[in-house]
């Protein structure tokens, strides 16, 4: 059954003073809050590996954030934003990542109104640069509303898409920063270990980490493995609706490896798992579902927004995990790709995770939602309310907490 939870008690006041409109000088130098049954600490993210429990599993989102907004000129000459959201024609990532000449996707168009019909060109005052050469122009295929509309991108010289958005586009930072993109942001709005193209919002938890972090986590006996869940516009979209029932979440794409799926069934009884972000969270409490969904209809689907509330499942997570291994081992496939539009709310049972690092989110968000129910009741007000207390940078490029499953 949904959950008749208001939003608007999940609320705080976040000072726009408290939002880090920039990161720190070093990744690792934020501060950090421990949340352990009850108990409230703090200390700096170099000291992560310390508090972990030694012979855990932590699981990063390895997506890399794309260059996905660009600026072109109608002949009139107004401007029009276009920000891609999710490949349309081919639909895959890796394909429309790899065309050559045209593609299509998913977008939301800025100052739509100016533009009905035709053709537009990239923004480009510089006829001798790279981004000239290549004569982007897009097509207006369909127009929708909010993310409904699709554009066709055509442009010349043989360049793989990821090339075109890579020498035109900008890194999409969230929009509660209120600036505009600037040079650091295409190092620091990206995790170290970013490999997959595919998100237009940074795993922000991952922010944090740096080398000598990762060296620590591998010190101290505790695997390292990787997911890979492609961060949607759909994070930054508000909650309006008066009670979470009614508040339609996003979908995004995710994968798995098979190896992965079988380390998840192979821990051993006091083996935690550690998950860096609420985007990991996601993917991994996600896995659960999908492995009900093998045991009893034999295969994979997409996981639905409400589907962990509408029945008591008695499944193990082993059992579950182990479903989506044997399917694929029986298909041949080396991986699982999927989709979800999981919401994890308060009376959310966890089936995966243990352990969560994560940043501080918006009020009435359904990524503080997510927190409220994995350390449980309204312990996260003791929380928030520690963390502006004592001097702590909020949202995407603010500091970072551990929190323990309640």
């Amino acid at each position: 059954m949904e959950p008749k939870i208001k939003i608007q008690e999940y609320s705080y006041n976040l000072p726009q003073e408290r939002i880090a409109k920039y990161p720190l000088e070093k990744r690792d130098s934020s501060k950090l809050l421990i949340y352990n049954k009850g108990e409230i600490s703090q200390s700096v993210f170099t000291s992560l590996p310390s508090f972990l429990p030694h012979g855990s599993l932590m699981v990063f989102n390895n997506t890399r954030v794309v260059p996905a907004r660009l600026f072109f000129r109608k002949e009139t000459g107004a401007v029009i934003e276009i920000f891609c959201l999710e490949p349309v024609n081919p639909s895959d990532y890796a394909v429309s990542f790899a065309s050559s000449e045209c593609c299509s996707w998913n977008v939301v168009i800025g100052n739509a109104r100016k533009w009905k019909s035709g053709e537009v060109k990239l923004v480009c005052d510089d006829p001798s640069s790279e981004a000239a050469k290549l004569n982007l122009r897009a097509e207006l295929v369909s127009k929708g509303d909010n993310n409904g509309s699709i554009v066709r991108f055509i442009w010349d010289g043989g360049y793989a898409f990821s090339e075109v958005l890579d020498i035109c586009g900008r890194i999409p930072i969230p929009p509660y920063l209120n600036r505009d993109t600037e040079e650091l942001d295409y190092e620091r709005y990206q995790t170290l270990y970013a490999r997959i193209k595919g998100s237009v919002a940074a795993p922000t938890a991952g922010l944090h980490f740096t080398d000598d972090v990762l060296e620590g986590v591998d010190n101290k006996g505790i695997e390292r493995e990787t997911v890979c869940l492609h961060v949607g516009a759909g994070t930054f979209v508000p909650v309006k609706s008066e009670y979470i029932s009614d508040h339609k979440m996003h979908t995004e794409p995710f994968e798995v490896t098979l190896s992965f799926l079988e380390k998840l069934c192979s821990l051993e009884e006091g083996q935690k798992v550690i998950s860096v972000g609420t985007t990991s969270t996601r993917t991994l409490e996600s896995l659960y579902f999908i492995g009900v969904q093998c045991i009893e209809n034999g295969k994979p689907g997409p996981v639905e927004q409400w589907e962990p509330y509408r029945k008591e499942y008695s499944y193990t997570m082993k059992e579950a995990i182990g479903a989506i291994v044997e399917y694929l081992k029986k298909n041949n496939m080396d991986k699982l790709v999927a989709r979800t539009g999981i919401i994890i709310v308060p009376s959310y049972k966890f089936r995966v995770v243990d352990m969560l690092v994560t940043n501080f989110h918006q009020p009435q968000s359904t990524l503080l939602l997510l927190i409220s129910a994995f350390i449980g009741g309204e312990k996260w007000k003791d929380v928030y309310k520690y963390a502006m207390d004592n001097g702590f940078r909020f949202l995407s490029y603010g500091d970072s907490s551990l929190l323990f499953r309640g």
